[in-house]
């Protein structure tokens, strides 16, 4: 799943993650916001700027998180929520 600011919500329910908000002190408009991922480490923050990153869900249960450029050149086909209908490439 990409996660932007669009998405964020979605992708904190579907992996049981929480959003992040922060507003830069000069200017309240200017908003920080990233999701905390728990995994078996500790939590992982996912990026929403520049394009966002992407959260996978791996065959055991876990997450991890891949670079939207990474992700998008080695992954051909749909993604759908909760599996991925895709070829690695």
């Amino acid at each position: 799943m990409l996660v932007t600011p669009d998405t964020v919500q979605d992708a904190a329910k579907w992996c049981g993650g929480r959003v992040v908000s922060e507003a830069k002190p000069s200017d309240p408009t200017d908003v920080y916001t990233a999701l905390d991922v728990p995994t078996l480490n500790g939590a992982m923050r996912v990026q929403t700027y520049h394009g966002g990153e992407y959260l996978v869900r791996s065959d055991d249960g876990s997450f991890r998180v891949e670079g939207k450029e990474d992700f998008e050149s080695n992954w051909q086909g749909t993604v759908t929520r909760g599996s991925t209908k895709g070829l690695f490439k």
